[in-house]
């Protein structure tokens, strides 16, 4: 039952962090511009770097946050548990980002990259969105990768392997043998 407790409490928890995560995009990530036309709005500009840049703040503040939950994640689980802890960074990453996504979309209130125009064209500031779909991978990896790094240190601190023959001598105590080879 506690397994299955600090999984859900993990995944909430992650959640949350997502909703606030995406306030913090929508406020980073910049506007594309976009062109009214009769059939609705258009991008101004296709070569734009304002999608590419939408993706690669999404890309920080999620990979921020990735970081964050794994080292705080193995930090919690040293008492016991840590298969539950690391499937609920799994799969609350892959919904912290989710939520990123959503609310940033919904929020908008970032800077607006609208350049002057003539008085023909009307240019108004697009919803943000994703071009790269991939950076949506990047809080659960960076978690679950963080929190394995640290277990595989961890456990490399602490093995017998790390001294030569595991810390016992091979040849056993050196009394027993003679140094002058008889």
């Amino acid at each position: 039952m506690r397994h299955a407790r600090d999984f859900t409490v993990t995944v909430l928890v992650l959640g949350l962090l997502g909703v606030v995560a995406g306030v913090l995009w929508s406020l980073l990530a910049p506007r594309p511009p976009y062109v009214m036309t009769k059939q609705g709005p258009l991008l101004a500009d296709p070569s734009t770097q304002t999608l590419i840049a939408a993706d690669g703040w999404f890309a920080v503040v999620t990979g921020v946050l990735g970081l964050a939950c794994g080292a705080v994640g193995y930090t919690l689980s040293r008492r016991g548990r840590p298969l539950a802890v690391v499937l609920g960074l799994a799969a609350g990453g892959l919904l912290g980002a989710y939520l990123t996504l959503e609310v940033g979309r919904a929020v908008n209130l970032g800077t607006q990259s609208v350049t002057a125009a003539g008085t023909a064209v009307t240019l108004i500031p697009g919803p943000l969105g994703l071009t790269a779909q991939g950076v949506m991978c990047a809080w659960p990896l960076l978690a679950v990768g963080l929190f394995f790094a640290l277990e595989g240190v961890a456990g490399y601190r602490d093995s017998p392997l790390r001294r030569p023959f595991g810390g016992q001598d091979p040849y056993g105590p050196l009394s027993t043998y003679d140094i002058s080879g008889r």
